[in-house]
């Protein structure tokens, strides 16, 4: 069975996980945890709305922390051609990039959250399965990276856990905006 298989199968039939995946995934799971709670008991017009000066709303952000997983995943196995040259972006590619933080028209908090658990069983097999953390690829081209810099699978899931982490923090702020709602406390 291949990677890319095992990254798509159910995460419960793989091998178990322990020591430093565990604790990677472990990580993960607690961030991606609060993530989704921020959401609780809302509806998708809530999940939609701008409650900071921002342009963030709950069901954005986790469209977002959703593709960057996806993302950095398909990097993972792929290299940096699976995440394209961030230089040579054109207006569109922003505009589609912008609306990773909204909830567009057709668009329900329970697919959002469909997705994102897909996003996150794929993540979970990838880290089970791959025979090596220490598989690295150079970084795409983009303003904000290191030029020449290279980051390993566990680099990579680091940055994941961090991403996540930090878009939690958001969500929690803007949960709280909304209806006085708060992930811990």
């Amino acid at each position: 069975m291949t990677v890319n298989e095992l990254t798509t199968s159910d995460p419960a039939e793989g091998p178990a996980v322990t020591g430093e995946r565990a604790d990677l995934l472990e990580t993960l799971a607690k961030h991606r945890h609060f993530l989704r709670f921020t959401t609780r008991d809302l509806t998708d017009e809530q999940a939609g709305l701008r409650t900071t000066a921002g342009e963030l709303c709950l069901g954005g952000l986790i469209k977002h922390v959703a593709s960057v997983e996806r993302g950095w995943v398909d990097f993972i196995l792929n290299g940096p051609s699976a995440m394209g040259d961030f230089t040579a972006m054109t207006e569109e590619d922003w505009t589609r990039r912008a609306d990773e933080f909204r909830m567009l028209p057709g668009e329900t908090l329970a697919g959002v959250l469909a997705d994102y658990a897909d996003v996150a069983a794929r993540t979970d097999g990838l880290v089970a399965a791959l025979p090596d953390l220490d598989v690295a690829w150079p970084l795409p081209k983009a303003p904000w990276f290191e030029s020449g810099a290279r980051w390993t699978a566990r680099r990579v899931l680091l940055h994941i856990i961090a991403e996540t982490a930090q878009h939690a923090g958001h969500a929690d702020i803007v949960r709280e905006s909304l209806d006085g709602a708060k992930s811990m406390g």
